[in-house]
């Protein structure tokens, strides 16, 4: 049986049982009178429960219904939060300075909410020297500890060792930090220099009084 609910004359019993637009029960009634309730209220008679018996049928407006069915989907689609895993790449014998920029990729990633993804790439003689990258690894991990967990452990896959690392923020809560932060920089108030000014205005009149 189809899915798509049947409205007005599509629904073909002898009777249902009838609900009103607020939710009330009307009881059951034949689908003539159902019919003739949906007509005299300018309303759909639209079937909501099929295999029921009799089959449940409602009073409403079927386009506004669709309608605002719609636009809760689109909003709860954009307030979805979409976890997505960076990936950052690094060699066994990677200098101070790379490693801090590749460090710095890894929290900027987990403070926005999304998983990374860190591969330790062995080239060469490297692949006899595992530990090496695995140092490399738990080094990361205990620096970012603040700001995320180890949710994979490294394993060697070929020539590459892969960890994952998870925030401890989940996604929305960290876009919501940012956007309060956004707000508050926006607000007016929070850059108001009258307090500021106040404040220096009378430490230069009181310099500028006579000592006695």
């Amino acid at each position: 049986m189809s899915t798509e609910p049947r409205i007005n004359e599509r629904i073909r019993v002898p009777e249902v049982r009838l609900v009103g637009p607020n939710g009330e029960q009307v009881g059951i009634v034949s689908i003539g009178d159902a019919l003739k309730l949906a007509q005299e209220s300018d309303l759909d008679l639209v079937e909501v429960a099929a295999t029921a018996r009799p089959p449940v049928c409602k009073l409403m407006d079927y386009g506004k219904f669709k309608y605002e069915s719609a636009m809760k989907a689109r909003e709860a689609r954009r307030n979805q939060a979409h976890t997505i895993i960076k990936e950052i790449k690094l060699r066994p014998k990677i200098d101070p300075h790379d490693y801090e920029t590749k460090k710095g990729h890894v929290v900027r990633f987990l403070k926005a909410g999304d998983k990374v993804k860190v591969t330790i790439m062995f080239r060469g003689r490297e692949q006899s020297r595992p530990e090496l990258g695995f140092r490399l690894l738990q080094r990361l991990a205990e620096d970012v500890t603040e700001l995320g967990f180890v949710e994979s452990q490294p394993k060697q896959d070929g020539r590459n060792m892969i960890m994952v690392i998870g925030p401890h923020k989940k996604k929305a809560e960290a876009k919501a930090e940012k956007a309060a932060a956004r707000a508050r920089t926006d607000d007016p108030a929070h850059d108001d220099p009258a307090h500021d000014d106040v404040s220096v205005g009378a430490d230069m009149a009181g310099a500028s009084e006579p000592q006695e």
